[in-house]
C-alpha cells in the first residue's frame, strides 16, 4: 500500500484444488423454501426491561417496544400470547417514552447544545413527529455553526453551515456571515461557496448585490495557483523504530502526505499512515511529524486528533498555522475524463504536482461510499495528499493503492471527507450507526441479503430476502450501481444511538436504535453466526437444508447472488455443497471458504474449491 514501509500481500486466488470423483448415486434436487434460520433472541425481552430506559433512554425503550411488537404484536407468530393489559401498558410505555424524547430535545434547545437537539429531531422525525413547533433540523444546525463560529473553529462552523444549507437553503444574510469570516482566513474556495449562495438569496431582492464589498467579491472569485496550494501539503513522516530483517536492523518508517484544511494545524491525511499511532494492537515504537520543506527542514511533532478506519482518513494537529488552507465545502462530484491534479511527497519528493484524468467513479473499494479513479501518477508517499481540480477545489484524498489493483491509483472523494469530518472532530475513532444488514443491489432494488445476529436488525427480526423501500422516510434513488452507497449516506449521516426508520417492500415499518458501527462488520458477525449463515454476505452464496440424503452436504444452493465471488467461481441454484471449512484472518482481513461442491452445469463432477472473500465488505449498512 501507497505510504507503508512495508506489507505482505494475499495472494487471491479462486480454482479448484482437487477433483475427487463422478457422482456415484443420485442426490434429490428439492430444497426447502426456507433459507437457513438466523439466531434468535437468546432471551426473553420484559416489560422490566423497557420501564427501566424509558426515562433514562427513551430512545432504547422504543426500540425494545419495536422487539416487542415484533414478537407478540398482531400479525407475528405469537401474537395473542401475551395479555391485552400487558398490550396496554406497552402502549403508555410508548407513549411516555415519545414525552421524554420531546422533553430531551426541549432541554438540549434551552441549553443551546443545538448538535444535541438536531440530534433528538432526527429520531422524533423518524417516528413521525412533527417538531415544527420547537424548531427543524437545519434551524439546530445553522444555529450549532454560528456557535462553532462565535467560538473560533471555522472548519466546524463551514460544515455545519453547508450541511444546514443542504437540508434547507441559507438565507442570503446568513450565508454572508460565513463569507465573510472564508475570506478573512483566506479560504478562497469557501468564500465562493457561501457568495454563490448570497447572489442566488439576493437575485430578487437586492439583484445588486448591495453590502458585499467589491473587494470580497473579488477575492472569493479568484482562483488559487497550484503555488499556493503546494504551501498547504505537508509531509508525514511516522518513525516506528527498527525492524528486524534478515539478522540486520533497518529503520521502519511511514511515509506520507497531508494537507491544511484549518488555520489552526488540522490536516487530513490517511488512517493508514499514522495506523501504528493509535492502532490498540501495535505494540512498537511509533512518532508521528510533519516536515513542510525538504529533507533539510525541521520535523514538526504531530499528533492524531481522530480517525475513520473504515473510510482511510485521520485528522491530525501539528502547532503550525497553515501558509494555504484547502476547503472542504465545495462538494465537487468529478466526471470521468476531468483533468485532475494530485500533490504530495512521492517517495519524500516534496511538493510534487502530477496530472491525470478521472478514469472511473463508483469504485467499491472501501467498507463506506465509493471512491474515484484517477491516473494521475501516484507513489509510496502520496497517501494522504489532495486531489484538485482545474479550478483548484478539492476532488478528493489519495488513499492507499490497492495490491490486486497494481498500477491503478484512487482517491476518498472530498464529500465523503466532509461527512466524515465532523465525526472525526470529536476526537478519537469516528463512530458510525450500525443496523447489521448486509445488501445487495439488484434490478429490483436493494435487497437484504443478510441481518448479523444481535444487532438492531436481527432484534426486531428484519427479514432477509426483502428491499428496503424507504430509510429514514426517505426513497433513495442513486445511479445503477451507486445505491448501497447512497443508502450509507442517509444513514450516516446520523448519529450512533439514534433512532432510524426503515420501511422494507413487504409492507413493514421499523423503528431501530442504531448501534456503533464494529471496525470489520462481518468479522464480528462470523464470531456469532454459524459458517453456513456467513457465506451469503461474505461469497454471494445463499444455502438452503438439503433434503437428499446421499451425498454428505447438507446444503444445497438456493441463490447465487450476481457478480459475487460464488459466481464468478461458477457456482449455480441446486448445486450440491458440503462445507469443510470457514476460516477468519481477520489481521489480515480476508476469509477463506473450503467447499466441496457438485455442479449441475459440470453434470454433477465432484469438486473441493476454496473461495477468498475480503471481511470489508462495502455493503452493509
Amino acid at each position: 500500500m501507497y505510504g507503508k514501509s512495508n506489507s505482505l500481500g494475499v495472494s487471491w486466488v479462486v480454482g479448484v484444488l482437487s477433483i475427487s470423483g463422478m457422482l456415484l448415486s443420485c442426490v434429490s434436487p428439492a430444497v426447502k423454501e426456507e433459507r437457513l434460520a438466523p439466531p434468535k433472541l437468546n432471551a426473553e425481552l420484559r416489560l422490566d426491561d423497557i420501564k427501566g430506559y424509558v426515562s433514562e433512554d427513551p430512545a432504547q425503550a422504543i426500540h425494545l417496544i419495536g422487539i416487542y411488537e415484533v414478537l407478540y404484536g398482531p400479525g407475528s407468530p405469537r401474537a395473542g400470547e401475551q395479555a391485552p393489559e400487558t398490550l396496554e401498558t406497552l402502549n403508555v410505555l410508548k407513549t411516555t417514552a415519545m414525552d421524554h424524547l420531546k422533553a430531551s430535545q426541549e432541554a438540549a434547545i434551552r441549553e443551546k447544545r443545538w448538535d444535541d437537539a438536531a440530534s433528538l429531531s432526527r429520531s422524533l422525525s423518524s417516528l413521525g413527529i412533527s417538531v415544527e413547533n420547537t424548531g427543524n433540523e437545519p434551524d439546530f444546525i445553522l444555529a450549532y455553526a454560528k456557535q462553532q463560529l462565535a467560538e473560533g473553529n471555522d472548519l466546524g462552523a463551514f460544515l455545519s453551515a453547508v450541511r444546514a444549507h443542504s437540508l434547507q437553503p441559507l438565507h442570503a444574510e446568513d450565508a454572508l456571515i460565513f463569507l465573510e469570516r472564508a475570506a478573512a482566513v483566506k479560504q478562497r474556495r469557501t468564500a465562493a461557496f457561501f457568495l454563490a449562495i448570497v447572489d442566488q438569496g439576493y437575485e430578487a431582492s437586492n439583484p445588486r448585490g448591495e453590502g458585499i464589498s467589491e473587494e470580497l467579491r473579488s477575492y472569493a472569485q479568484g482562483q488559487d495557483t497550484a503555488t499556493d496550494m503546494i504551501k498547504g501539503v505537508a509531509t508525514v513522516l511516522v518513525d516506528r523504530g527498527i525492524r528486524i530483517e534478515r539478522g540486520q536492523g533497518i529503520p521502519d518508517r511511514v511515509l506520507g502526505s497531508a494537507f491544511f484544511v484549518d488555520v489552526s494545524g488540522l490536516l487530513i491525511t490517511n488512517y493508514h499512515v499514522i495506523s501504528s499511532e493509535v492502532d490498540p494492537s501495535y505494540e512498537g515504537y511509533s512518532r508521528m511529524y510533519i516536515r513542510m520543506g525538504d529533507a533539510s527542514s525541521p520535523r514538526i511533532p504531530a499528533k492524531v486528533i481522530g480517525w475513520d478506519k473504515a473510510m482511510d482518513l485521520a485528522l491530525i494537529k501539528a502547532d503550525l498555522k497553515g501558509d494555504y488552507v484547502f476547503s472542504v465545502v465545495d462538494r465537487i462530484i468529478p466526471q470521468v475524463g476531468d483533468t485532475v491534479y494530485a500533490i504530495g511527497s512521492p517517495v519524500g519528493l516534496e511538493k510534487t504536482v502530477t496530472s491525470g484524468i478521472v478514469s472511473a467513479l463508483g469504485r467499491r473499494l472501501l467498507q463506506i461510499g465509493d471512491v474515484i479513479q484517477i491516473d494521475a501518477a501516484v507513489n509510496q508517499g502520496n497517501s494522504g495528499g489532495p486531489v484538485v481540480d482545474k479550478e483548484g477545489r478539492l476532488v478528493g484524498i489519495v488513499f492507499a493503492g490497492v495490491e490486486q489493483y497494481q498500477g491503478l491509483n484512487f482517491a476518498v472523494p472530498a464529500e465523503r471527507l466532509a461527512a466524515a469530518l465532523p465525526a472525526m472532530m470529536q476526537g478519537g475513532k469516528a463512530e458510525r450507526p450500525w443496523l447489521g444488514l448486509t445488501v445487495s443491489e439488484t434490478v429490483s432494488g436493494a435487497e437484504i441479503i443478510y441481518v448479523a445476529p444481535f444487532t438492531p436488525g436481527a432484534e426486531q427480526q428484519i427479514k432477509e430476502g426483502s428491499f428496503i423501500k424507504r430509510i429514514n422516510d426517505e426513497t433513495v434513488y442513486a445511479p445503477q450501481g451507486s445505491l448501497i452507497p447512497a443508502l450509507q449516506d442517509v444513514l450516516f449521516s446520523t448519529r450512533p444511538g439514534e433512532l432510524v426508520s426503515l420501511e422494507t417492500t413487504d409492507g413493514n415499518r421499523y423503528v431501530l436504535r442504531s448501534v456503533p458501527r464494529p471496525d470489520v462488520p462481518l468479522a464480528e458477525a462470523a464470531k456469532r453466526d454459524s459458517r453456513e449463515r456467513m457465506t451469503a454476505p461474505l461469497f454471494g452464496l445463499i444455502l438452503a437444508p438439503s433434503l437428499g440424503r446421499s451425498f454428505s452436504s447438507s446444503y444445497l444452493v438456493k441463490r447465487v447472488l450476481r457478480g459475487s465471488i460464488a459466481d464468478e467461481a461458477g457456482l449455480s441454484e441446486q448445486d450440491p455443497v458440503s462445507i469443510k471449512h470457514l476460516r477468519i484472518h481477520e489481521d489480515e482481513g480476508y476469509a477463506l471458504l473450503q467447499i466441496s461442491v457438485k455442479k449441475r452445469r459440470m453434470g454433477y463432477l465432484e469438486t473441493s474449491m476454496q473461495l477468498p472473500a475480503l471481511l470489508a465488505s462495502p455493503d452493509t449498512l
